[in-house]
C-alpha cells in the first residue's frame, strides 16, 4: 500500500468544486456505462453492490487501466486474476484482505488518498448515523466507495449484478466462452435501468459486451407480463 501514491500528487494543486465533483465520474467497462445515470460511478458517491464479484472485478479494472488508484478491503476471497485479466493494474491496486475489527474505518481512512475503494462488509449492516459521516467523507474526497455483502442505508446508487447464463461449459466438461450477467441499476430518482452484459474472454483478455438494455419499471414490466 505504501508503494501506491494515491491522488495526493495531482490533487494537492487544486482542490475540485463540489459542482464538478457531481458531474466527473470514474471510468466503468464501456458495456456498462450506459446503464448508469452519469456514464460512470460519480467520484464522491457511495455505491451499494450486490451480486457477482466480476462486475467489481471490472469497476477495479477500469479505475486502474485509466491511471486510477483503487483499494479492496475485507474481501479474502476476491478474484484478482480475474481482474488482471479485465485490464487491472495490480500496481495501482492495494488489498487488505484482513482489516481487523472495523473495516468500514480502514475502507474511511483510504478514501483520503484513492479513486475508488471497494468495501466488504460480510453481511454487517452499517448505523445510518455512520454511513452519513463516511459518505461526507467520500464527497469531499472526491472519492468513490462501492459497498458489497451488506446493509448501507443511504446509498446513492444500488447496483446488483446476477449470473445469468454461460456458454461453453456442457455436462462437467467443456471451456467456459462467456459469462452473461443481469444487472439492474437502482438511483435515488427515477425508474431503474436493467441490461443484460457478457463477459466474452478474447486472446488473454475479457471483453464487455452489452446485449439488452431496458429502463422499463418493474411495475410496467409486470404489467404487461399479465396482460400477455
Amino acid at each position: 500500500m505504501a508503494s501506491v501514491p494515491g491522488r495526493g500528487e495531482s490533487a494537492a494543486e487544486r482542490v475540485p468544486l463540489g459542482a464538478e465533483l457531481r458531474r466527473a465520474a470514474l471510468p466503468v467497462p464501456a458495456a456498462l456505462a450506459p446503464l448508469l445515470p452519469e456514464g460512470g460511478l460519480v467520484k464522491g458517491s457511495v455505491v451499494a453492490y450486490t451480486g457477482a464479484s466480476s462486475l467489481l472485478a471490472g469497476l477495479l479494472a477500469a479505475v486502474t487501466e485509466d491511471g486510477g488508484h483503487a483499494a479492496v478491503v475485507g474481501m479474502p476471497r476476491f478474484g484478482l486474476l480475474a481482474a488482471v485479466e479485465m485490464g487491472a493494474q495490480l500496481r495501482r491496486l492495494a488489498v487488505v484482505a484482513d482489516p481487523g475489527p472495523d473495516p468500514v474505518e480502514v475502507a474511511a481512512v483510504l478514501l483520503d488518498g484513492l479513486d475508488l475503494v471497494v468495501l466488504g462488509l460480510d453481511g454487517v449492516a452499517v448505523p445510518p448515523a455512520r454511513t452519513r459521516v463516511i459518505a461526507a467523507r467520500a464527497r469531499n474526497k472526491g472519492a468513490t466507495l462501492v459497498v458489497a455483502d451488506g446493509h448501507w442505508p443511504g446509498a446513492s446508487l444500488q447496483l446488483d449484478a446476477r449470473i445469468a447464463g454461460y456458454a461453453g461449459l456442457g455436462r462437467g466438461r467443456g471451456r467456459l466462452r462467456s459469462l452473461d450477467l443481469a444487472v439492474e441499476v437502482r438511483g435515488k430518482a427515477g425508474p431503474p435501468r436493467r441490461g443484460r452484459l457478457e463477459l466474452c474472454p478474447n486472446a488473454g483478455r475479457v471483453e464487455w459486451v452489452l446485449r439488452e438494455k431496458s429502463a422499463r419499471t418493474a411495475e410496467t414490466i409486470a404489467a404487461r407480463e399479465a396482460v400477455s
